[in-house]
């Protein structure tokens, strides 16, 4: 039962640095994405959790082995399969808020407020600011985009 809970640590411990750190395989570029630190990471999980249970539900050793590495495979392509389908659907691309208009949600000024706009995909706040004071709830278009904040004037 111990090297399924070392597969398992080991697997957990990929996982997490993939999703904090981003996927630590991509900077090798190995067959086109076809290496996943996150798929690993998963599969390594389901090696070690399968493998345990298995064993100790009575099965002999060689079936908690070949259900366990049949079952991190599948888990394995699932995986892929996934982070692939998110990894197309991302473009990558920011939409530019220029020209948007919106509501001020909080009081703007040059340090900082809120805003919501109204285009497509804007489903929350963003930072903006403005040359001038704008109070809460009054009408705003952007006239500058830099980064995740956007410059706005009063309509």
């Amino acid at each position: 039962m111990l090297p399924f809970l070392i597969v398992g640590g080991i697997g957990l411990a990929v996982l997490l640095i993939s999703l904090i750190v981003g996927d630590i395989f991509d900077h090798f570029e190995i067959g086109d994405g076809a290496i996943s630190g996150t798929a690993l990471g998963v599969a390594a999980v389901v090696f070690g959790a399968s493998g345990v249970l298995t064993y100790t539900a009575g099965l002999d050793t060689v079936w908690a082995y070949v259900l366990a590495a049949v079952l991190a495979l599948l888990a394995y392509l699932v995986a892929v399969f996934f982070v692939k389908r998110l990894t197309r659907s991302s473009d990558g691309v920011p939409l530019s808020a220029l020209g948007l208009s919106g509501v001020s949600r909080s009081d703007i000024s040059p340090a900082g407020g809120e805003v919501s706009l109204d285009g497509p995909g804007e489903v929350e706040r963003r930072l903006a600011y403005s040359d001038a004071p704008i109070p809460e709830g009054v009408r705003i278009r952007v006239v500058e985009h830099s980064g995740t904040r956007v410059k706005v004037v009063a309509e």
